[in-house]
């Protein structure tokens, strides 16, 4: 049943994509579906590809493992989404590009900068597939017995199809089926699981210290600082950036924004509850990774257990292939738009590196650490560079080249070391591994201390109030036809 879940999905993915093909004929199919997405599609697709295997089965083993602190990820997670709406989607999209580095070089004017961000772009989404693919191996060695190197290349071959068949049009389509299905696989099961929780007597959790938030010595602060990089990290995911390029207008990238905060709300209450039922019934596992689809066994068992852990299997896997799909549309287009020439070649040619290289770090590295863990850090890496880079651009005349490119330097130099060291050495104990694993509440505020400084020192672009006037004006005002006028000091 697992491995009919798996090719279902797998096929289901591969007919929207050749779909897709049908309709991607130009250079805008491929890299913002002609800007012609709906809300409710492109909100849908957000969610399909956000919605990755750390949220579908990290957060659950998170919680199992952590208990009520962790339950600040999801919260986290979500609440990005309303940081992007109030201060980036709108303004973003009427910038017209299609990438984030083409934002940077719009409103500084610099190609260093433009580099770096390109550079900042292919890290982090490589930081965030790594630990897609490494727990698509250990899934479906799990699940179906397959060799525990098989996942990652199958996630990555499937995906590589349906981005060369039309890139984000194709993939868009994907992305929004497998939200609704990831829901669905998380949602159906549930409902079985709490009717035997109820039959058994509806037991409760009597461990105060895993019910009760902030204990521990670091906790304070490793909770705090995670929500600061959730919170400021979502903005600069360069997957999900890429996705309001594709709304018609700053007014519909608002409501896409406005309908991803209904669509996560509701997901994200279901893996709390995966968590704190293995807590009572599963609290044995050794991967806590595990634990979602390892509860229909435990509780339900029989021919329905068996059915309902292989929707489970279908859900995890769509997880692995819609954000796995949207990491290589954005780190692709980056690499096509900068490396190479441009265009429907260059993406397509772009397309296997992108997914090529994260892939060979999968197969080679040992996964040591909870891939909700590794995502954190895609999050950290992403908020000390790119949030402050966007609020500054966006929001700040005064930011120059010199201090974007100072900041985005010293943000990504000093998380990225965070970083590996944490990668390489796993979780430790006391302040110096905490501020290690979790940086952001210290590499965030000190990258816009940095670029705010070096900007006051140095001058400004040219072109700042046009690229400022345009950021901020609604498409609805035609500025050639005097619909907005300066005001008379």
């Amino acid at each position: 049943m697992n491995l009919a879940a798996v090719a279902l999905v797998s096929v289901a993915t591969l007919l929207a994509g050749f779909y897709g093909l049908r309709l991607s004929r130009t250079t805008s199919d491929f890299y913002v579906a002609s800007r012609t997405v709906s809300p409710l599609a492109n909100a849908s697709a957000i969610g399909g590809e956000y919605l990755s295997a750390a949220s579908f089965l990290g957060v659950a083993g998170l919680v199992l493992a952590g208990g009520a602190d962790l339950l600040w990820l999801p919260v986290g997670w979500t609440g990005g989404y309303l940081v992007l709406l109030v201060l980036v989607s709108a303004p973003l999209r009427r910038s017209g590009a299609y990438t984030l580095p083409d934002f940077a070089e719009a409103r500084l004017e610099s190609m260093a900068v433009r580099r770096t961000a390109s550079l900042l772009v292919v890290l982090i989404g490589w930081l965030y597939l790594l630990p897609q693919l490494q727990t698509a191996g250990r899934v479906l060695a799990g699940m179906i017995g397959a060799p525990g190197w098989l996942g990652g290349p199958l996630v990555a071959a499937v995906v590589i199809i349906g981005v060369l068949g039309g890139g984000m049009r194709s993939i868009t389509l994907v992305q929004a089926f497998q939200y609704w299905l990831k829901l669905t696989a998380l949602a159906v099961p549930l409902v079985f699981l709490l009717a035997a929780w109820r039959r058994d007597g509806a037991p409760a959790i009597d461990d105060r210290e895993w019910l009760l938030p902030l204990t521990g010595d670091q906790q304070l602060y490793s909770t705090y600082s995670l929500i600061l990089a959730t919170f400021l990290g979502t903005m600069g995911l360069p997957h999900v950036l890429v996705r309001f390029y594709t709304n018609p207008d700053g007014r519909t990238a608002r409501r896409t924004t406005a309908v991803v905060l209904v669509l996560l709300g509701v997901f994200y209450l279901l893996p709390a509850v995966y968590g704190a039922l293995g807590k009572l019934y599963a609290s044995d596992l050794a991967d806590a990774d595990g634990v979602v689809l390892e509860l229909p066994r435990r509780l339900v068992g029989g021919v329905l257990g068996d059915l309902l852990t292989a929707l489970l299997t279908a859900g995890a896997f769509a997880a692995f292939l819609s954000t796995s799909s949207g990491l290589t549309v954005s780190v692709a287009g980056v690499i096509g738009q900068d490396l190479l020439r441009g265009g429907v070649r260059s993406f397509r040619a772009a397309t296997v590196p992108a997914l090529g290289v994260p892939l060979l770090l999968a197969l080679l590295l040992p996964s040591s650490l909870p891939v909700a863990t590794m995502v954190g850090m895609a999050f950290a890496l992403s908020a000390s560079t790119f949030c402050p880079l966007l609020v500054l651009g966006i929001w700040w005349r005064g930011l120059t080249a010199a201090g974007a490119l100072a900041g985005l330097l010293t943000g990504g130099a000093l998380t990225g070391a965070a970083v590996v060291w944490t990668v390489a050495g796993g979780p430790g104990e006391g302040w110096g591994a905490a501020l290690l694993a979790q940086p952001g509440a210290w590499t965030v505020p000190l990258t816009f201390l940095v670029m705010v400084v070096v900007s006051r020192c140095t001058a400004r672009p040219a072109g700042v109030a046009r690229t400022m006037v345009r950021l901020h004006t609604p498409e609805r005002l035609r500025l050639d036809r005097g619909d907005w006028r300066p005001r008379r000091v």
